[in-house]
């Protein structure tokens, strides 16, 4: 029995939205893959602490069998080699003697510490003495793999793109000005979930949560703006853009699970501007390096609010001149917009 016009009309309605999700898997099969499935160091700085001919030897052999993989430098005393850690110029001290010491800073990157840490402990291995580790900025109690910060830029991340697809498609025939309220409301509701997860509920960080909250704040309002001025000219492709740009892109470039100088160049790129770096960066910043460079991960979180309150400024006049080419848009909307707002809100509850 052959199939009838409406299961036809129907099976073609699904096979062409089934190209979303296909189009997901392979962007985040090629993201997360490419980013985190072979994690190697390059150019990662580190210093070895002393000033005479044996340090010198040391450090240059290291630089040579290191092959690329070491930015070694020598460093004058401990105080100076601390100063480096804080300032994160460099992810590891070695101070050789009998008694070698190696200084990390977890609270820059976890993964970054351990890779350090496995090279200076064959060094120290070869010269038959233990490897005493000091870490000078470690991480809060409850965070002890130092990647609870890339967690909570994942729950605030699904607040607020998820939110972008109900105010987009269910509010699409709202005006751009309530939108726009909307997405503040819900950037501020979503920042101060954030941040009561990071404090009083699981302490991923135990000091400066106003901090936390403000850089919560920019970021997802940033998301919101951006994707709800999308919204106007992606229509019901705006999930399948806000996940490009603040998931495939952005999870894997901030540096969240591995710092940019354990990826692909292409990853370590982004993670210069990207606003998903701007936040861990900022509340690493903020929270274990005493604000050292925080002014720059915050300019970079305020450009990108920037960038969503120009596209909808665009979106809204844009908006406009559709209405006005289009005379008599009912209030409710036509029935081809009403469908592709559920159609939206369905491919986003899937998501």
């Amino acid at each position: 029995m052959s199939a009838g016009p409406n299961t036809r009309g129907a099976l073609k309605h699904v096979l062409g939205h089934l190209l979303t999700p296909l189009l997901m898997c392979v962007g985040m099969g090629l993201a997360y893959l490419g980013a985190f499935h072979a994690p190697e160091p390059h150019d990662l700085r580190v210093d070895v602490v002393g000033s005479g001919p044996t340090t010198r030897v040391l450090a240059q052999s290291l630089q040579d069998e290191g092959a690329g993989a070491l930015d070694v430098r020598t460093v004058a005393d401990r105080e100076m080699a601390v100063t480096a850690l804080r300032e994160q110029h460099s992810f590891g001290a070695y101070v050789p003697g009998e008694k070698p010491e190696l200084l990390v800073a977890s609270g820059s990157s976890d993964t970054s510490a351990m890779a350090v840490e496995k090279v200076f402990t064959k060094v120290a291995a070869a010269q038959d003495a233990p490897l005493k580790v000091t870490d000078i900025a470690p991480t809060a109690s409850g965070d002890p793999t130092g990647q609870g910060v890339f967690f909570l830029l994942v729950a605030l991340s699904i607040g607020a793109y998820a939110s972008v697809a109900v105010i987009g498609g269910a509010g699409a025939v709202l005006p751009m000005r309530i939108r726009v309220l909307l997405a503040a409301g819900m950037s501020f509701v979503v920042s101060l979930i954030g941040t009561l997860f990071a404090g009083p509920v699981f302490h991923l960080v135990d000091r400066g949560l106003g901090g936390v909250w403000a850089m919560s704040w920019l970021y997802a309002a940033g998301i919101l703006l951006v994707g709800v001025g999308l919204h106007t000219f992606l229509r019901r492709w705006t999930t399948l853009g806000v996940m490009v740009l603040f998931v495939m892109l952005n999870f894997t470039s901030s540096g969240g699970i591995y710092r940019p100088e354990l990826q692909p160049g292409f990853f370590g790129a982004l993670h210069a501007f990207w606003n998903g770096a701007g936040f861990v960066e900022g509340v690493r910043a903020h929270v274990y390096f005493d604000g050292h460079d925080l002014g720059g991960n915050v300019l970079v979180l305020a450009l990108w609010l920037v960038v969503g309150a120009v596209l909808v400024t665009v979106a809204g006049l844009t908006e406009a001149r559709r209405a006005k080419a289009v005379a008599g848009p009912s209030v409710e909307g036509s029935a081809e917009e009403k469908a592709e707002a559920e159609e939206e809100m369905e491919e986003a509850v899937a998501v």
